[in-house]
This record gives structure tokens, C-alpha cells and sequence, in this order.
């Protein structure tokens, strides 16, 4: 029989959820069982159920058997090669944190117009600091009114409603906080015309532009279009011979976790794997962009597909697999849509509980998104959802090359344009503009890998340890699994070290 204060602690984590113990629940089998563990696997089976739920012994003790069915691996064991000297090891850790925190807000209407407003005025005094020669540009929309016809002149605003008329043309309303302008790209036959349309094109929804043109008729008839964009920087590079290491969408819990290739990369960064030894002491910094472990109730059925079904114990399995990782390497885990914390971004970081602290320092939670600076590099980091919505909008985009979606985003100077794309929290300031222009733009989220420069900013989608998905053979869509990327600072140089099978 069950001890009487354990079965009590188990009936108070039930009853909140309308889940009571019936009178023979004392014949379970159950000591030993983490109560929590337990609690969570018993809500889970009877999430739905509008009347109150009753647990006996049998529905406890089939629990408990399907628990201990699901065993977490024991720690790597590691074996470093007598000859392996990193060199990481030998150098302190020069790190600083600059994370976007999530603000408390009440949803109310008065917060979606201090976020917009937010998210204008930073935007636009990027774009006025980056164009200082922005001919016409004038104080406010409502200003406009007084301009006599063919009178040239620049608008910043936020884009509203985007349309193609009857005519071919393109149709763009834009506004700020006084008022709002129609303005329109001719779709014509010249080439200047013609390139014109072509960029109007990849206007979106929500995002902030500068457009330059001719009044006509109550019409701006634009000449050019100008985005916040990144101004070109210099490759920066370090003395210190390191290396950082990209990671996403490592999925564990998942049937379709590659963890025998997980392993191999563990076991290389600790000199155990006889392929670009040198390399893999460089390492000094991991950095995971998101979707560590792969969460439950994240889509219809999801139940199928996972390997383990208890949350707590994918993460759990996540901390002894990151046991092996030398302790002279510093690890950053952001959390994605999968992982155990709220959907809306900017997220908060995974919780000490749920990673039960890791008991390790080179081990840092952080949110997503989240800005590094590592031995004078500056990684922005961010999962990446956003993507999803760039790659419909935006022509000339797909999920077989997510660095030109993430382009896309920097040229805009915010990691989600697309207001209702992704959940985004409407608070008091935009925490997804992106004002510091980083070295590295680092994401995942599309379980492709993706590599390119622009501006001098480093490009990098670090793919997955997924294996591929049926939802992603219903879209045809092909990932790149094991393919680990890694940055060397010295010689400012990316590598792609592939652990698939049969490497």
C-alpha cells in the first residue's frame, strides 16, 4: 500500500485539474515514483475531459509501468584521447549576456498601439540615422495634406493592406500615428519600372519602409523604396584561436531523435572521433537555437511520435546528454515552440525546474531571442519561427534555403515582421527589433541548414537532430540532419562537420 502523505501530496497535484482518486487508489504500486513525474502523466491522459475524472489503481499502476518502459540514458561515458589537447580549455570564458525579456502585459488595446508605436519609432530613427540624405522626408503623414500636387517627397511608415489593383499596379497603404497614405509602384515597362514593382513585391505586412515619390490625386506615386536595413560592417576577427559551435532543433523525446549521432558529436568535441581533432578543441561556446527537447501537446497526435511521453524526463534525458560536454565549454539553450515555456516571443528561459539547474556553470538558460557577445562577437541568437511566415510572404523564398528567409529579416532590421505569423507579446517595447547590428545571426526552426553573408554579418541556420518528419514528406520539404556548423574566430571561417551516418 501506498504511504497515506505520498497519495496525499498526489491527490493535491490532481485536484486542480478536476482529478480525484478513487477509494482504491491506495493498492497502487506507485512508491518510488516521483509524484510530480506522475501528476503530470495522469492530467495528460485525461486532458479533454469536461466532467470530473476518477484514478484508480489500475489507470496509476499502467502509468507507472508505461514510465518505467521509458528508460533515460545514462550519461556518456568519455573517453578523451591521451593526444587531445584543446586548446579552449586553456583560455577563460569572455562572455556577456544581453537577453529580451518578456514584460507582463494585459492585452489590452492600448498595448498593441505602444507596441506598434514602439516599433515605428525605432525603425524609423534607424532608417533616418542610416539615409541622412532622405530627400523631402517630412515630419508626419498628416503633413502631406497641405502639399500641393507633383510636390516629391519621403514618408516612413508602417505598412497596412498591400494589394494589386485591377490595373497590375501595386497598392500599399502605410501610416504613422497622425494618419495614412496610398501609396503606389506602377507595374510598367521600363527597367527602372520594372525593378521598382519587383521590390514592392517583397513588401509585408506590418513592417517599416521609407518610400520616396510624387503626389498625384490624393496618391503617392513612389519612386523608391527604402528598408531599415543593415549598414555594411567589417569582418571582425579574434586573437584567440576558438570556436563556436551552432545547434538547433535537437528533438529529444522525439521517436526521430538522432541520438547515436548526438552522441558521435559529443564524443568528437571531446577528442574521442578521429576527424578534424584541432577543430574540435577550438570549441569554447555551443550555442542551441531552440526546440531542445520536443515538448508535448505541440500539435494534433503528437503523442505518436515521441519516444518519451513525460516532459520532465525529455529533459532530463537533454541534461545527461549534455553531461558529456566539456566543462570548459560554455553552453547557451534557447527555447523554441516545442520547448516547455509560453509560445509568445520574446520567451522567457526554460525554468530551473524543469532543467532541475543542471548543477553545471558552463550551462546557461537563456530567452529567445537573445543577443551573446563571445570574446568580442556579437550572436544574435533566435529560434526562428518567424521564418515560416517570411518564406510565404516574400517571393522568391523556401524552406530549402532558410538563410535567405533570415536575409530577408535583416534587412528589415526585426526577427518578426509579420505581426500574427508567430504569437508575439504586444508589449510596452518591440523586444524583436533588431537595433545592434550583430556579427552572426544564428537561428533554426526549418531543419535546414543554411550558410551566407550580408553586410558583413555571418548567416547561419544550424539545421537539426531530427530525423525527417511525415509532415515534412507531405510538403516535400528535405532536412539536413547532424550537420553541425562551426565558427572559427580567428580566421573568421564557418565549417560544416557532417555526423550523419555512415561519417
Amino acid at each position: 500500500m501506498i504511504d497515506e502523505s505520498r497519495l496525499r501530496e498526489l491527490a493535491m497535484k490532481l485536484s486542480a485539474a478536476r482529478i480525484f482518486l478513487s477509494a482504491d487508489a491506495r493498492e497502487a504500486t506507485i512508491d518510488g515514483i516521483d509524484m510530480e513525474l506522475l501528476a503530470t502523466r495522469v492530467i495528460e491522459k485525461n486532458r479533454g475531459s469536461a466532467d470530473a475524472v476518477f484514478a484508480g489503481a489500475k489507470e496509476l499502476d499502467e502509468i507507472v509501468r508505461s514510465m518505467s518502459s521509458e528508460k533515460v540514458a545514462e550519461p556518456i561515458e568519455v573517453l578523451r584521447q591521451p593526444g587531445f589537447k584543446p586548446v579552449a580549455a586553456e583560455l577563460e570564458p569572455e562572455i556577456k549576456i544581453d537577453e529580451r525579456k518578456p514584460e507582463h502585459v494585459s492585452g489590452t488595446v492600448d498595448d498593441f498601439v505602444d507596441y506598434f508605436r514602439d516599433r515605428l519609432a525605432r525603425l524609423r530613427h534607424i532608417i533616418e540615422s542610416n539615409r541622412q540624405s532622405l530627400y523631402g522626408l517630412v515630419p508626419s503623414m498628416e503633413s502631406l495634406r497641405g502639399f500641393p500636387e507633383g510636390r516629391e517627397v519621403t514618408i516612413i511608415g508602417i505598412v497596412t493592406t498591400k494589394f494589386v489593383t485591377k490595373s497590375g499596379n501595386i497598392l500599399v497603404i502605410i501610416e504613422d500615428e497622425t494618419a495614412e497614405a496610398k501609396a503606389i509602384f506602377m507595374n510598367g515597362t521600363s527597367q527602372k519600372v520594372k525593378e521598382l514593382f519587383v521590390k514592392a513585391e517583397s513588401i509585408t505586412n506590418d513592417e517599416v519602409i521609407a518610400v520616396r515619390g510624387k503626389l498625384s490625386r490624393g496618391f503617392l506615386m513612389v519612386s523608391e523604396i527604402v528598408w531599415p536595413d543593415i549598414p555594411i560592417k567589417s569582418r571582425r576577427t579574434s586573437e584567440n584561436d576558438l570556436a563556436i559551435a551552432f545547434l538547433s532543433d535537437v528533438h529529444v523525446g522525439s521517436k526521430l531523435f538522432m541520438d547515436k549521432n548526438f552522441r558521435h558529436m559529443l564524443s568528437w568535441l571531446n577528442g574521442g572521433v578521429s576527424k578534424q581533432e584541432q577543430l574540435a578543441g577550438k570549441i569554447k561556446y555551443i550555442i542551441i537555437a531552440g526546440d531542445a527537447a520536443d515538448g508535448i501537446g505541440v500539435y494534433p497526435g503528437q503523442d505518436r511520435d515521441l519516444a518519451i511521453q513525460d516532459v520532465y524526463l525529455q529533459y532530463r534525458l537533454l541534461i545527461n546528454l549534455l553531461d558529456a560536454v566539456p566543462d570548459y565549454v560554455h553552453v547557451f539553450i534557447l527555447p523554441g515552440n516545442h520547448d516547455a515555456v509560453q509560445r509568445a516571443e520574446p520567451q522567457p528561459s526554460l525554468g530551473k525546474a524543469m532543467v532541475d539547474e543542471m548543477g553545471r556553470g558552463n550551462i546557461h538558460m537563456v530567452t529567445n531571442p537573445c543577443s551573446l557577445t563571445l570574446d568580442g562577437f556579437e550572436v544574435l541568437a533566435y529560434h526562428g519561427t518567424s521564418l515560416d511566415s517570411v518564406i510565404s510572404a516574400v517571393p522568391n523564398n523556401s524552406y530549402a534555403r532558410p538563410e535567405k528567409a533570415m536575409v530577408e529579416l535583416l534587412r528589415r532590421r526585426h526577427l518578426s515582421p509579420i505581426y500574427g505569423g508567430n504569437v508575439v507579446v504586444p508589449s510596452r517595447k518591440d523586444g524583436m527589433v533588431i537595433e545592434s547590428v550583430p556579427d552572426i545571426l544564428h537561428m533554426g526552426h526549418i531543419h535546414k541548414n543554411g550558410l551566407t553573408e550580408y553586410h558583413g554579418v555571418e548567416v547561419v541556420n544550424s539545421g537539426t537532430w531530427q530525423a525527417r518528419t511525415e509532415f515534412q514528406v507531405r510538403q516535400g520539404h528535405i532536412p539536413s540532419p547532424c550537420v553541425l556548423p562551426v565558427f572559427e574566430t580567428k580566421e573568421h571561417r564557418f565549417s560544416s562537420i557532417n555526423f550523419g551516418d555512415g561519417q
